[in-house]
C-alpha cells in the first residue's frame, strides 16, 4: 500500500498561471465595462483592478533584473505614478473622462509591455540582431 504523506495537493507555483489568467480576465472585463460605459455593479471594482494591474504588469515586464519583492514594489509604485500622471495631464488639458483615462492607461501599458518584449527579444542570444555583426 502507498501512503499519501503530508504533501500538499496543489503547490502555489502550479496555480500561478491560473491566477494570472483570472487576473487578466477580470482586468479585461473592467476595461470593457468602462470603455463601453455599461452600468454594472462590477464596473467600479473591475475597472480599478484594471487601472492598477495593467500598468503594474507593464512596469514589471520592463524590470527583469530585480528580485521578486523589489519588482513587486517598483511595479506597484510605477502603476500608481502612471495613473497619477495620466490623471494630471488629462485634468490640466481639460479632457478628463473615465473612458479616456482607461484608454490612455491601456495604451501606455500596452506600449510599455511591447517595448519590454522587443528589448528582451533583441538581447537574447537567438534574437533578431544576433549574428548580424560582421567585424
Amino acid at each position: 500500500m502507498q501512503t499519501i504523506g503530508n504533501k500538499p495537493l496543489v503547490r502555489v507555483t502550479d496555480s500561478l498561471p491560473a491566477l494570472a489568467g483570472a487576473a487578466l480576465a477580470v482586468s479585461g472585463v473592467g476595461a470593457v465595462l468602462a470603455l463601453a460605459d455599461l452600468a454594472s455593479p462590477l464596473r467600479a471594482p473591475f475597472t480599478l483592478f484594471f487601472l492598477i494591474v495593467a500598468p503594474a504588469w507593464a512596469v514589471a515586464a520592463a524590470l527583469p533584473g530585480l528580485e521578486p519583492f523589489g519588482r513587486l514594489v517598483a511595479s506597484a509604485a510605477g502603476a500608481v505614478a502612471l495613473n497619477l500622471l495620466v490623471a494630471q495631464v488629462m485634468l490640466a488639458t481639460h479632457v478628463w473622462s473615465i473612458r479616456g483615462g482607461v484608454a490612455a492607461i491601456a495604451a501606455i501599458s500596452a506600449l510599455l509591455f511591447l517595448l519590454a518584449l522587443v528589448r528582451t527579444r533583441v538581447r537574447r542570444p537567438g534574437g533578431s540582431l544576433a549574428g548580424r555583426r560582421t567585424s
